[in-house]
């Protein structure tokens, strides 16, 4: 169903900012819909608000253009799984599953059909006679998503549910959920801190921080397309190389002054530099996009692998060039020892420029495209921290 929120408002006793702060967001029927956010940037809030666990301050909630601002849970015809998911412990699968439908008085046939059916969705139709000391952590989840599930909410919820399982649990768990979403047809609204996990399953990415919606878009939008400097941070694993620079004019085009090296800027930028009231900006481009060349040239910067890190398929080398670390991606069997010579290219068209005042990005037509044919699939280990300076050059 249709999810609509509009001017959401939440505020804690003695917080400095709203929890969540006048959201506007619409969630299409049928759509698999991620926040993803640090901790305290408002996802988890704002998905207790859509669930009648917290009341909003102010603003509405309707699904299916029903009002359902002030109905109390119950009577939202959602179904919610906790990252701590609560099971009765003297209950085996199968009863854990159907009580909820006992709750409603469904008769007994129909419980069991349901049960099962349901069972049989997230692969845990074995399990059904077994006690709760006798599954393990993922089929746990997959009990909690089935119990979720009996009810035939309109509207799913989960908030981190997969947060306290290991890496292989996760994965398989993740695969569950989207094939869930795909034979259901449901209404999925899943938050997460984790941006592969974002960029995995939604169909949707609502980036949030301090309360705000920073970018609703496709995962290859939010990618490759950030609208702000804190977006292209904070999503994409190992994060993206930012400097802050000032620009010069050059013979009709401009040229981007950073710390220890000067480039020259794409004409796609020009109609947002121009829009400038000063010259300051911060430059960022992803570790995928940066090439290691055999020698020199137009942007391109020379210097000296640090330090590599493997990361199966792929290395993340941290290279110095011009005083600054930079984190590239590059091919395993490259084979780039550490302290070997190295030339950074930046291509233009990989690059991204950020108005240093506002933080906005200075690009308005399409995200690039993806430097990768896997379409810049995130890496699945490693991280490094945003390289920025404090002043200008």
């Amino acid at each position: 169903m249709k999810v609509v929120l509009k001017d959401l408002l939440k505020r804690f006793a003695n917080a400095e900012r709203a929890a969540v702060n006048k959201i506007n967001l619409v969630i299409e029927k049928g759509e698999l819909a991620v926040l993803l956010g640090p901790s305290g940037c408002g996802k988890t809030t704002t998905l207790r608000m859509i669930a009648g666990l917290e009341q909003p301050d102010s603003g509405r909630i309707t699904i299916a253009e029903r009002d359902i601002t002030d109905l109390a849970p119950k009577d939202r015809r959602l179904a919610m799984v906790f990252q701590n998911f609560s099971m009765y412990p003297t209950m085996n699968v199968y009863e854990n599953i159907a009580f909820p439908l006992h709750a409603i008085k469904m008769k007994r046939k129909e419980i069991d059909r349901t049960v099962r059916e349901v069972a049989r969705l997230v692969n845990i139709d074995h399990l059904l006679e077994r006690s709760l000391r006798q599954v393990s952590g993922g089929e746990a989840q997959r009990v909690a998503l089935a119990r979720a599930m009996v009810r035939r909410p309109e509207v799913f919820l989960m908030d981190e549910p997969l947060s306290n399982l290991d890496a292989k649990l996760r994965v398989q768990l993740r695969t569950e959920i989207k094939r869930l979403h795909q034979d259901t047809g449901a209404t999925f609204i899943f938050v997460t801190h984790d941006q592969e996990e974002a960029m995995t399953l939604g169909d949707k990415i609502i980036v949030m921080n301090n309360g705000d919606i920073q970018q609703v878009g496709t995962p290859h939008e939010v990618f490759f397309g950030p609208r702000n400097a804190f977006v292209a941070n904070f999503v994409g694993t190992p994060s993206m190389n930012m400097l802050s620079g000032r620009i010069v004019a050059d013979e009709g085009g401009y040229r981007l002054r950073l710390p220890g090296f000067e480039l020259s800027l794409p004409a796609r930028f020009a109609d947002g530099l121009g829009k400038m009231k000063s010259d300051g900006v911060i430059w960022g481009i992803r570790p995928e996009a940066i090439k290691l060349v055999s020698a020199p040239g137009e942007n391109t910067v020379s210097g000296q692998v640090e330090l590599v890190e493997a990361l199966g398929s792929r290395d993340l080398i941290f290279a110095r060039a011009a005083e600054q670390l930079f984190g590239v991606i590059v091919d395993a069997q490259e084979s780039v020892p550490v302290g070997a010579p190295c030339h950074l290219h930046f291509a233009g068209e990989q690059m991204h420029l950020f108005d240093a005042a506002s933080e906005r990005s200075l690009l308005n037509d399409k995200p690039p495209q993806s430097p990768h044919r896997d379409g810049g699939r995130l890496c699945k280990d490693g991280d490094i921290h945003r390289i920025a300076t404090n002043s200008p050059p």
